[in-house]
């Protein structure tokens, strides 16, 4: 018996293009509709809480119907976790711009530090405000998936803490170090005003006094720092190392 011939593919079957096929407009929209949701999210978690921000109040924010929420995101849990990795992930971004410019250790701590600011205090500081103030409200499995992020993001601060260190311009143990560094940084959202006439680079530049010895061959930095540094000096000093 002849087996029946295997029918070969067509030319359009051939040329069929590989990959996903584009988006269509109506889900470009619908992309564009969940990130507009996120933003909403971490505005109103982080002005009134995520207890006191409802569903409806997010949807009403984007100019949705409380029902068409839940088709972005199954609960106000779900949108919760992903405002917080969108707060991470915009952190450890930041982050990789400056570990990508392969500066000396000093120079890429300051770096570090001012994108940490740069997160908390800049435009789109919602997102870590809710990072800080909101994480409580995650439960155990969105909690590891958080500790891991904040794990990778805190490890490059040891790195470079660590090299510190062995040079000697790091008057304490690194993981106290980091604790401390973390705790002034963080602490900023709860005092910093713009109206206060100091800048980012001006909080930097504090930090970076606090933290790292100067030898005394090198000009004194308090002496010579700007008045916006040596004001925000002043308000740190408590915490000096």
């Amino acid at each position: 018996m002849m087996c029946a011939a295997r029918s070969l593919p067509t030319f359009e079957a051939a040329k069929r293009p590989r990959g996903r096929p584009p988006k269509t407009p109506q889900e470009r929209n619908e992309g564009n509709r969940r990130q507009d949701v996120v933003k909403a999210a971490a505005k109103l978690f982080r002005r009134h809480g995520f207890n006191g921000t409802s569903t409806r109040d997010i949807a009403c924010a984007v100019g949705m119907h409380s029902g068409s929420l839940f088709c972005h995101f199954k609960s106000k849990d779900a949108l919760l976790h992903e405002v917080i990795q969108e707060g991470m992930r915009s952190a450890m971004a930041r982050q990789m711009i400056v570990l990508l410019a392969e500066h000396d250790a000093v120079t890429t701590l300051r770096q570090l530090i001012r994108s940490h600011f740069e997160t908390i205090l800049g435009p789109n500081s919602d997102f870590m405000h809710v990072v800080l103030y909101e994480s409580r409200y995650l439960n155990a499995m969105q909690h590891k998936v958080i500790a891991k992020l904040q794990g990778e993001y805190e490890a490059t601060w040891t790195t470079v803490l660590r090299e510190l260190s062995l040079t000697g311009c790091l008057q304490v143990e690194v993981p106290v170090a980091r604790h401390l560094i973390f705790g002034v940084l963080n602490g900023s959202a709860q005092w910093f005003k713009p109206e206060m006439g100091i800048s980012i680079d001006d909080l930097t530049d504090a930090v970076v006094a606090l933290c790292i010895h100067v030898p005394p061959a090198k000009p004194d930095l308090m002496s010579n720092a700007p008045l916006g540094v040596r004001r925000c000096i002043w308000m740190l000093a408590p915490m000096k190392f």
